[in-house]
């Protein structure tokens, strides 16, 4: 099994055992210095990060600190909802503000390594927007990000069980921090995310040396026990939980939950049932998000077209995109995931018309044939998808499909199998997102449905549609040689830089001896594969 932190022989190795490579989060406030006897002595550790969906928004500060300007903001409710974990009210009187904390000696200091924090993120977008706000959250109230986990005594862990390889992940990884918790007892290990659901006695009993569990975007038992040590008045230290150092995308959740309840997906079990934030809310978000100088959002959901259905004056997503599209500084939006159900026809005129609105929408089909469909409760046809995406490609006909597909369902024949490759053959979409069914403790299927594919056969289907999407990504990416492409550059990757397409492609081009982060530029596409292209700047500038 492909674990998230493998082990490997560490003689000969150099100063340094423990490499991480995706995030985690720490912090400790009144423990004596932090020691750093190796994390886990005779192990090189490495944290894989997998590609995978709170109102992210606390409310207006209730006090204004002196050594923090207030961020522009807005008002959300999200932290003073009762937690699970209710019972960390902070009762050490009197409550400092961080300012006087800081004066007394008791606050987190620039640089103390008792009080760093790292948090590690497995999972969908909507885990890594939520990781974000969390760190935001932490880093107002004066704690510092630790790259190294040894540098930390707060390490959280947002989890993700959508899947069980997922869920594996999670548990090795919270595994190897026991050792790390018997040997920094005034640590604080907190897991997040969709592991943890309404009931956390089994998992405090699997997990002991666990100190908090929170539910996704429940961020409050964390920060109250952390102000609570250490006598801040936490809340008074929180404007807008929105990234302090963003970086050149950026990912916004403007609705939380799900009412479809489709019978694989532990999702409404885990995140609750749908309710999207007030527009102007997130408008106030983007806005200074490129103030700070992102160039991408992408607004999401687990069924992000249905935003706005809950709120008083049904806003939708396609009038939001429109309000979205007049921000200046942005230069691209996104959004994800949509539900074919829920895609009207004012959203794919968004898509058409506004200017920043990428070509590119991710609309899962789940599988090819009716009766697996309806099994799944997925509320469509074969043929209501199908027409679905006539629509959009004749409304937007650059656009670029992306969709996710579950094989081996419960009762799933290989003649509906057959209808799965069948429609991706016919639709040919940029990318597809397989996974081999998972039962999830607690879904319908899971209580009313037998797993009667073997598990042999669902990976054998897995891999066929596998090898069947790199052929038709393979030709429909060959087309793209010799043309000329506009690239939003993101980041280094093996001595090249990295960006996006508008349709999502991924490219790479030679460094050049010049900074071209958060730009976008022109590039002149020379060669191709299923994945990715390559190709020069053309003309040696950017846009």
């Amino acid at each position: 099994m492909d674990h998230p932190l493998s082990t490997k022989s560490t003689a000969g190795a150099g100063p340094d055992p423990l490499s991480v490579v995706s995030p985690m989060l720490s912090v400790n406030l009144d423990s004596e210095p932090l020691r750093l006897p190796v994390l886990f002595p005779f192990c090189y550790i490495e944290w894989k990060d997998l590609e995978g969906s709170h109102s992210g928004l606390v409310r207006a500060p209730a006090k204004r600190l002196g050594v923090q300007k207030a961020p522009h903001g807005f008002e959300s409710r999200s932290l003073r909802q009762t937690s699970v974990l209710g019972v960390y009210a902070v009762t050490q009187p009197p409550l400092l503000t961080l300012a006087e904390a800081h004066r007394r000696g008791k606050a987190p200091v620039d640089g103390d390594p008792r009080h760093g924090f790292h948090i590690w993120t497995i999972g969908c977008q909507m885990n890594k927007a939520d990781s974000e706000r969390l760190g935001s959250a932490l880093g107002q109230m004066g704690f510092v990000w630790a790259d190294d986990p040894r540098d930390a005594q707060v390490v959280v862990l947002n989890s993700c069980v959508v899947r069980q390889g997922a869920e594996d992940k999670v548990v090795s990884a919270l595994g190897l921090f026991k050792s790390w918790k018997q040997g920094h007892p005034r640590g604080v290990l907190a897991l997040m995310g969709c592991m943890v659901g309404p009931g956390q006695d089994n998992l405090a009993k699997r997990f002991p040396w666990v100190d908090l569990f929170m539910r996704p975007q429940e961020y409050r038992p964390l920060l109250a026990f952390l102000g609570e040590r250490n006598g801040i008045d936490w809340e008074g230290c929180l404007g807008p939980l929105i990234p302090l150092k963003p970086t050149v995308t950026s990912f916004v959740p403007i609705i939380h939950g799900c009412d479809l309840f489709c019978a694989f997906c532990i999702i409404p079990y885990r995140r609750g049932r749908q309710r999207s934030r007030p527009m102007d809310e997130v408008v106030s978000e983007v806005c200074h998000l490129a103030e700070r100088g992102v160039k991408e959002v992408t607004v999401l959901g687990q069924t992000v077209d249905a935003y706005g259905y809950d709120l008083p004056d049904r806003p939708t997503l396609g009038r939001l995109l429109e309000e979205l599209d007049e921000i200046e500084g942005l230069a691209r939006i996104r959004f994800l995931t949509s539900h074919p159900n829920f895609l009207t026809e004012d959203i794919i005129e968004a898509v058409a018309r506004c200017e920043k609105v990428c070509e590119h929408i991710n609309l899962p089909f789940q599988a090819g044939d009716d009766r697996v469909l309806q099994a799944m409760r997925r509320g469509y046809t074969r043929d209501d998808y199908r027409k679905l995406v006539h629509r959009i490609r004749q409304a937007v006909p650059d656009v670029a499909l992306s969709t996710d597909v579950v094989a081996g369902f419960c009762g799933e024949t290989e003649e509906q199998f057959q209808k799965t490759v069948d429609l991706l053959e016919e639709l040919r979409f940029d990318k597809v997102h397989i996974a081999a069914y998972s039962p999830r403790p607690g879904t319908i299927a899971w209580r009313q449905m037998r797993d009667d594919v073997p598990q042999e056969e669902k990976e054998s289907r897995l891999r066929y549609l596998e090898q069947r999407q790199a052929a038709i990504a393979a030709q429909l990416n060959i087309s793209y040689e010799g043309t000329t492409v506009e690239v939003l550059v993101d980041g280094q990757e093996r001595g090249k830089w990295r960006g996006r397409t508008r349709t999502d492609k991924l490219v790479f081009f030679p460094d050049g001896g010049r900074n071209w982060l958060g730009e976008l530029v022109q590039v002149r596409i020379a060669k191709t594969s299923p994945w990715a292209l390559q190709g020069e700047i053309a003309g040696g500038g950017g846009v």
